[in-house]
Formats: structure tokens, sequence, C-alpha cells
């Protein structure tokens, strides 16, 4: 089995106000990093330019959640970001070697955009850097559900940054990444996963899960969203619905929480705000 893919590299929520989003997350007990502006290419082999986007970052060591903005309407959109939605939209799996996932990608027959480049400049202990990752995009018409993407950090120093993981909430890791499918799509979905993630898939009660050496995806049917996000609305078509944080101590995040002004629901063994409260992806706390 071939063992490339890591874990997630990253979850993406999108907004055209980049500020509200920050307020929703700061209020959740997340530490973020500074605001960063992007820098993209289009194609293999061009030079980056300053694209319309910049982020801010809930950051764990491993994962993290971007908060990603378009601030700039007026600058280039190399990839096609103003394109998309407001809300949880992006899902970036980790994997050492860009390249060669997308040799492995293409080998099974799925359309990507080969590997592209990306910098940012961030602020660090030492002065700025310039952030610098490769990223492999899977044709969006194949997973209508998401913006899917393979990342490979080339610097990954300057992103998880030690003085940026210590949340209030106590959050620890990006454990998990729940899709809800259209009934009709849920087999179809599974067996797509699979591909990209080189991974078999499991049952466990109503999911079906594909375990990553880092974290977990999971998929569940429409028919049985309600039985694992509770209060959530089910969507028509299939999409990104929920992140799985892992804290320290669920009670003591619930409060941090709560204490933020967002509203809460018990969830499992955890706790849940939702979608509606966060910016379009629903949270769960355990």
């Amino acid at each position: 089995m071939p063992d490339d893919i890591l874990g997630f590299h990253h979850t993406g929520v999108l907004t055209r106000d980049l500020d509200a989003l920050e307020r929703t997350y700061t209020a959740l007990g997340f530490t973020l990093s500074p605001r960063s502006r992007h820098l993209l290419n289009e194609r293999p082999g061009e030079p980056p330019v300053p694209g319309c986007t910049a982020n801010r970052c809930a950051l764990f060591g491993g994962a993290y959640i971007e908060l990603l903005g378009i601030v700039d309407d007026a600058a280039p959109d190399p990839w096609h970001t103003r394109e998309m939605a407001d809300g949880f939209r992006l899902l970036n799996f980790d994997t050492r070697d860009a390249a060669a996932t997308d040799r492995r990608l293409t080998a099974a027959g799925l359309r990507t955009s080969g590997v592209l480049d990306l910098e940012r400049d961030v602020d660090t202990v030492d002065g700025a850097r310039t952030m610098r990752a490769r990223a492999v995009h899977l044709d969006p018409r194949a997973t209508p559900e998401a913006y899917v993407g393979i990342a490979e950090h080339l610097t990954r120093d300057y992103v998880h940054q030690p003085r940026y993981l210590t949340h209030r909430n106590g959050a620890r890791a990006l454990e998990a990444v729940l899709i809800v499918a259209a009934d009709a799509d849920h087999d179809a979905m599974a067996a797509r996963y699979a591909r990209i993630l080189a991974r078999e898939p499991r049952r466990e009660g109503p999911r079906t899960v594909l375990d990553l050496p880092a974290g977990r995806l999971e998929i569940v049917r429409a028919s049985d969203c309600a039985a694992v996000l509770p209060g959530e609305p089910v969507p028509d078509t299939s999409r990104l619905a929920a992140m799985t944080v892992r804290v320290d101590d669920v009670a003591a995040a619930r409060a941090v929480v709560e204490d933020g002004g967002v509203p809460a629901r018990t969830a499992g063994g955890g706790f849940l705000v939702p979608a509606r409260d966060a910016h379009g992806a629903a949270l769960l706390f355990a």
C-alpha cells in the first residue's frame, strides 16, 4: 500500500469577510497565526504572483484549519478561489512528496493540476521568512463535495511555530473530517477517496471511515446525518460538513466556547458548535 499520504495538511473555510471569520474562531478559543497574503502560480513552472487571498490559521503542529479570505478583488486569482461559495470548502491532505503523489493519482485515472507552487511571507521569531509549499489539486468536477488537494510542506517550521500551538480551548489536533454524502453518491464517493488516499474504507456505525497515519476521513449518508450531527440540517447535496477537534478537556473547552458567546450542544462524548455559528463548518470537540 502506498504511504505517501500522511494525514490532513489543512482544511479551509472560505469567506469574503475575513475579519468576521477571525472574530468567530478567536471567540471559539483558537490562537490564530498573523494574517498572511498568498503568492500563487496557475500552472507548473510559472512564477508565483500575489493573489486575491490571505489567511489566518489555527495550527496544531501537524494539520491546521485555514481561515481563507478574499481580500483584494482586483488581484489575480490563479487558483480560481472567487469561483467558490463561502463556507467549508477546502480539504487538503499531507504528503511527503507532491510529485510522487501526483504520479500515483494520475496513474489511478484521476485528473490533477500537476504540481503547483505556493508561497506566503510569515513572521517568525527570527524575522520575516517565506513559507513555501507544493500542491496538487484534483479536478473539482470529480469531487463536487469539496475542493480537494494534496500538499507538501517545504518549510513546515515556518508554519507550525510553537508560539501559535497553544489554544485557550485546549485544542491539540484536527482529528477527523466528515463529508455528508447524498445517499445515491455514498458508495462511489467512498471508492473515490479510497483511490485518492490508497486506503481501504471500514464501517464504524453509520460512518464509512478511511484511516490515515494521522487522522481519519469520515463519510456518512445524508439519511444518517442526524445520528452523527444532531440538530444539524441535512444537506440536499454532498458536501464537507464537519471537523472533529481533539481537546485536552471537553468541559473546559466548552466553557471557553460558551464564554465567547458561541452556542454549543452535547454530541457523543463531546460537544458540537453548529455550522451556522462557525461559518459553514460544524465543529465537534472531543
